[in-house]
């Protein structure tokens, strides 16, 4: 569905809010594709230094839109549908969230509300989560008889540790934001209507820091945490 995003830009800040708050902000194949090419926006601003993404409503994101598997009632067959659906989707995720964890800006996820499947993939592959209290995380996918991506797999592993990533996939827990804190999976936990000034505000200092050594520092660390090189270091003294 075109219009599933709202893109704004304040001097070197930009903020990617998704926008169908009706619906919990669902992800399918021409969301992702616009969520996509929003990225590719951004990466292309050579101006922009943080990219803050957020969602409208009570959700960040609720994950897979299964509004055609509404009417299946019968589990087995629900899995089987699922399974086909999400093939090209689990493709499309991936590749997304390999973008935008390697976007040369630094990206914070301001998570507002619902982070369900690949909505928390997608808080994951950001550098930084702030989370409003309450808010609620978890991957439905092995209930629904399909594997999470490779991608966000990876991602919560190089972050929580190979046990703690086990556990949260394989169990399909519900987890609250205050509960992913101690396991440094989200950086700081606020009461909602503190959120966006919380998320501006680190914004705004990260901003003002030097644009390549910030940078080079996202690069490092990826490195180290995936076992291999995230970013290309000779493209960072584009934005200095």
């Amino acid at each position: 569905m075109a219009g599933s995003f709202l893109l704004e830009k304040d001097g070197r800040i930009a903020t990617l809010t998704f926008n169908r708050p009706e619906k919990r902000n669902p992800l399918n194949e021409e969301v992702i594709l616009e969520f996509e090419a929003l990225l590719h926006q951004v990466r292309d601003d050579r101006d922009i230094r943080v990219l803050i993404v957020t969602g409208s409503g009570n959700a960040f994101s609720a994950g897979a839109d299964l509004s055609t598997l509404k009417e299946v009632t019968d589990p087995a067959e629900r899995q089987r549908l699922f399974a086909g659906l999400s093939k090209r989707r689990t493709r499309l995720i991936g590749r997304a969230l390999g973008l935008l964890a390697n976007l040369e800006v630094v990206t914070i996820a301001a998570v507002n509300g619902y982070a369900i499947g690949g909505g928390w993939g997608i808080a994951l592959a950001c550098d930084l989560r702030i989370a409003a209290a309450g808010a609620q995380f978890w991957f439905p996918e092995v209930d629904l008889g399909v594997s999470l991506s490779p991608e966000a797999t990876a991602l919560l592993a190089a972050q929580s540790g190979p046990a703690i990533a086990k556990e949260v996939i394989i169990t399909c827990r519900r987890y609250i934001a205050e509960e992913l804190l101690p396991m440094g999976l989200v950086n700081r936990v606020v009461k909602k209507e503190e959120l966006y000034p919380a998320v501006r505000e680190m914004a705004r200092a990260i901003a003002e820091k030097n644009p390549a050594a910030a940078m080079g520092v996202k690069a490092t660390v990826n490195a180290v945490s995936s076992g291999g090189r995230a970013l290309r270091l000779d493209l960072l003294l584009d934005r200095s």
